[in-house]
């Protein structure tokens, strides 16, 4: 998690402090070939295997109806692991062609984010993807960050090409992070910016720290809480949210879970409601990098409680809830992506909740911290296994499947 500033204040460190800094943290860690087999405990007996690797920057995946698998290789372009799968997964060597990708130097903070597939991907062939355009920085902001224009684009992918690329919604310049994007079952379209810096994520009149909702040509539907509002970007649909590195609808029920970085600690997986605040920067349970004190409270009347919180901070990623056959024992499970726990690098894995009525939570689990790597992303897969992102010290694709 990259550390960041809030509202005028910034956090000053020792060129001693970067010295201890850089001392913490596992040694890297090569994956290895043969597969990892371990116990877990409620579905015994799990096999994970590295499919592929050697792509740059990983941040999404997402299946592609005939088993392939698209990679979003972040601020660069997009990858495609070919029959996924199936035994003898290969990784193409060139990137899509005709995706958009940024002129210069590739950075951390612009080009494409996310993916997600239109639901009815099998006819029209249409994908949907988060892309940041560089933009001016403001003289007034003396940050290490770049800034930013962020998007929402919709293009084709037919024959291994992407083709019509057009723009559906662009915010201002901002210094924003992650983004997500994902369908529901109505076929409308959500999509979550950060807000971390200053009171730009309780500015209703900026798209930045929101989740967002539109039809899927990229218009908004008019039952949107906030469409009629003065002042208000009608494409709001929750506000008050720091960096949301993760975002799911439930296919069964059409509940949409965001999970959002805290700043040191105070992680959060977010149940989101229509019009709701969700607190930051004012209300919440994290606090600065050097350990002082940031909220006088996490909560307030008005403000919306998070689902899920961690103490310390997990660096949360993606989002899933299980619904396949093949562990039938993590059925219903919530999954939600570490980078880290804990502020120390190399101990990320995979995090599965169970939920008892109402979403009330009776136990937690952490998974493949074995392999000491930020797990980016995950999917279930068609054939009902589960396919994970990893991300350095090596960067790979691995499938979890029954051991026996």
């Amino acid at each position: 998690m990259m550390k960041k500033w809030i509202a005028g204040s910034m956090l000053l460190i020792s060129a001693a402090g970067f010295a201890q800094e850089s001392d913490i943290g596992i040694a890297p860690v090569t994956l290895r070939s043969e597969p990892y087999v371990f116990d877990t405990a409620e579905q015994h007996g799990i096999k994970a295997t590295v499919l592929a690797k050697g792509f740059a920057r990983p941040f999404a995946i997402e299946f592609l109806p005939d088993g392939d698998l698209l990679i979003v290789e972040r601020g660069m372009g997009l990858r495609t692991l070919h029959q996924a799968t199936k035994p003898g997964a290969q990784l193409d060597p060139q990137p899509v062609a005709g995706f958009p990708v940024p002129t210069g130097e590739p950075a951390f903070s612009v080009g494409v984010q996310d993916i997600a597939l239109h639901p009815d991907f099998a006819r029209n062939h249409l994908i949907y993807f988060t892309y940041n355009d560089p933009a001016p920085k403001p003289a007034s902001d003396t940050s290490i960050y770049r800034y930013a224009r962020l998007s929402l684009m919709r293009a084709k992918l037919e024959n291994g090409q992407v083709s019509n690329v057009e723009t559906l919604l662009t915010g201002e310049p901002s210094a924003a992070l992650g983004s997500r994007v994902a369908f529901a079952k109505d076929g409308k379209l959500f999509m979550t910016t950060g807000g971390a810096f200053g009171e730009i994520a309780q500015d209703l009149g900026s798209i930045y720290g929101k989740v967002l909702r539109l039809n899927d040509d990229g218009s908004i539907p008019p039952d949107n809480p906030f469409v009629g509002r003065e002042g208000a970007h009608p494409a709001i649909y929750s506000y008050g949210h720091r960096d949301q590195h993760g975002l799911m609808v439930d296919a069964a029920t059409g509940t949409v879970f965001s999970a959002e970085h805290g700043p040191n600690g105070g992680d959060e997986v977010n149940l989101i409601r229509p019009g709701a605040n969700y607190g930051w920067p004012k209300y919440t349970y994290g606090r600065q990098y050097d350990g002082s004190h940031l909220a006088e409270l996490p909560l307030a009347a008005g403000i919306e409680k998070p689902l899920l919180v961690w103490l310390p901070s997990i660096a949360p990623t993606g989002l899933m809830i299980y619904d396949g056959d093949r562990f039938p024992k993590w059925k219903g499970n919530l999954f939600v992506g570490s980078g880290r726990r804990g502020e120390i690098p190399g101990t990320g894995g995979l995090e599965r909740v169970v939920f008892g009525p109402e979403f009330g939570e009776l136990r937690r689990e952490t998974l493949l911290t074995e392999i000491h790597q930020r797990v980016r992303d995950f999917a279930q897969g068609p054939d009902g296994l589960i396919y994970v992102l990893t991300d350095g010290p090596e960067n790979a694709v691995l499938r979890l499947e029954p051991s026996q």
